[in-house]
This record gives C-alpha cells, sequence and structure tokens, in this order.
C-alpha cells in the first residue's frame, strides 16, 4: 500500500466545506456521541493536575481545546482541516478563550515542530490516529515525544468495529431526533428498509478485519484516484496491543476503557426516552462512565477504544 494514500484520503475527507459545521453539532444529533464525549471529558478533567500545557491533536471543532482553555490551559490545537479549524476558531471566540488557543493546520504524521516534553497534557480523541495507517505506531510515539506528564488517546476499536459489519443501519439506534437536519442522519432514516433487505452478513470479511484490524484500502485507494470522498483507511486496535505499544515508547500507569459499550445494548427507543429526562440522563451517563471502564468490557466500546497513560 502506498503509505501516502491514508493521509491523502484523510485530508480530503475532513476538508470537505461542510465538515466544520456538521462535527460542531454531532453531541446535537447521535445519542452515541454525547455518551463518549461525556466519557472523554470525565476522564480529561481528571487529568488536570499540574497541567498549564496542552497539545490536542486531531481536536476538530475544539471540544476539548475550548473547555481545556476554559480550565486556564494554554492549548494548541492542531488539526489537518482547515474547514474545522476555523469552526473551532469561531467557538472558541465566541467563548472568549481564542487567546489561550494556537490554531495549528498539519497532520498527525509530522509532530517535528515541537519539542520532547513540550506538553504537559497531549490529546488525540475520535480515532484520528487510526487514520494514518500503516504509520499509527510512529504516530504514538510522536505524541508520546512531546508528552511532559499525561498522554490521552481515543482509538478505533477493533472489537467494537466489527458489530458494524453486521449492522448496516450503523448510527441508526443513536439518532436524537426523528426530524434532525444532518445529512447522515436523514439519509439512515429514510433508507433503513432498503438497507436492511440488502443486507448479506460476509463471513469472509469479519475473519479479515477480526485477524488484521485494517477496514479499507484498494478501493479507497481507486475511489480517490477517480476524484471521490472515500472513508479514511482505518487501522483498528485491540486492547493488549494498544497497552503494547503505549509501553513500549515508555509510557506507564495505562488505563483503558471502552466508551459506549453500556450504551449500545439499548434500543433506540429507550435511549431516545432516558435523554428527554434530565435526571435519567445524569444518572444514565454516571453508570455509562462507571461500566465503560471494566477490563472486561472496554473493547467493546462503540467507536473508540480509549487510553490513559502518564511517561
Amino acid at each position: 500500500m502506498d503509505v501516502s494514500y491514508s493521509q491523502k484520503i484523510s485530508r480530503r475527507q475532513w476538508n470537505q466545506p461542510d465538515k466544520g459545521e456538521l462535527e460542531s453539532r454531532r453531541e446535537e444529533t447521535f445519542i452515541d456521541d454525547i455518551v463518549q464525549k461525556d466519557h472523554l471529558e470525565r476522564q480529561v478533567l481528571a487529568a488536570l493536575d499540574g497541567v498549564e500545557t496542552v497539545f490536542d491533536g486531531g481536536a476538530g471543532c475544539g471540544r476539548f481545546s475550548i473547555l481545556l482553555a476554559k480550565r486556564g490551559c494554554r492549548v494548541t490545537h492542531f488539526d489537518i482541516s482547515r474547514p474545522m479549524l476555523d469552526k473551532a476558531q469561531e467557538l472558541a471566540e465566541q467563548a472568549g478563550v481564542a487567546d489561550r488557543i494556537e490554531f495549528v493546520q498539519g497532520a498527525l504524521e509530522d509532530l517535528s515542530a515541537y519539542r520532547d516534553g513540550q506538553f504537559d497534557l497531549v490529546l488525540s480523541f475520535d480515532a484520528p490516529l487510526s487514520y494514518t495507517y500503516p504509520n499509527q505506531e510512529q504516530v504514538i510515539g510522536g505524541l508520546a515525544r512531546i508528552c511532559k506528564r499525561r498522554l490521552l488517546l481515543s482509538v478505533s476499536s477493533r472489537l467494537g468495529s466489527l458489530p458494524y459489519l453486521a449492522n448496516p443501519l450503523q448510527k441508526l439506534p443513536f439518532i436524537l431526533e426523528e426530524n434532525c437536519t444532518d445529512p447522515f442522519a436523514r439519509w439512515l432514516l429514510e433508507h433503513k428498509d432498503a438497507l436492511t433487505a440488502n443486507f448479506r452478513f460476509n463471513l469472509a470479511v469479519a475473519r479479515e478485519l477480526l485477524a488484521q484490524g485494517l477496514m479499507g484500502g484498494q478501493a479507497e485507494m481507486d475511489e480517490y484516484d477517480q476524484g471521490g470522498v472515500p472513508w479514511c483507511i482505518t487501522y483498528t486496535f485491540l486492547p493488549d496491543e494498544l497497552q503494547g505499544i503505549l509501553e513500549s515508547f515508555g509510557l506507564r500507569k495505562i488505563r483503558m476503557s471502552g466508551p459506549g459499550a453500556y450504551a449500545r445494548t439499548l434500543p433506540r427507543e429507550i435511549l431516545r426516552k432516558i435523554m428527554a429526562d434530565s435526571q435519567q440522563r445524569r444518572d444514565f451517563l454516571d453508570f455509562c462512565y462507571e461500566f465503560d471502564q471494566n477490563p472486561y468490557v472496554l473493547g467493546m466500546g462503540k467507536d473508540n477504544l480509549f487510553a490513559a497513560a502518564e511517561k
């Protein structure tokens, strides 16, 4: 595989003009994003002791860089996408913290501009490093290099991704509002019957993903070459694999969790009912946070595998 394709495909995917606006509304659209972002926020807030400087790699629309700037940190907001950087800066200005954030466009494969141990806390959430295949281990090493105290990551989970191969409806159970305007949510709602009718389980594909951890490849490269916008080639991690990589770069006190493992067991009707009641919603998110940290379920997080480590 041409190693340049992952970065080129990611750059085109995330630089679509509407990406900034759509990504900034995910917690208004999808229940699984509410659960995942709540889990990650709790992990971030628990890691702030002694933290003054932060590197947020693949920071998107600023969900965490703005939160950290509000807490008094100085944040480097680093992302491959100009539309998301622009949206993040707009939101940071609205929040009154833009002066505490440096917005940088770049790819995680190249962190040479930053010195060893430059940042007290290094974050990379929602799996951008999984889109750097076949350089994912090198990218983890780069993030570890610039980290002084703590490293927090979420990567694509192999075990968590496998159920998607038997679920063509994907995020349909997590759509918060029936009348939402998100284009992908609308498409799922309008095509759910056809998606179900046309689905056929492919044993060979499931076994290949389980064994190799890779989603995408030649088809995505061909689509890119034809001018299309394919989804990113994605490397998915097993928990013990990720732990071993982190340990190989000298990280310790590694903790992992699977955000969304509990929520994915519930039907949409129940999830929407819970989300509609403020007390049930608070209680549910509290329990999700506890359940999803259990080592017996961490590989089955909805999309991501989370890891926290110390230098």
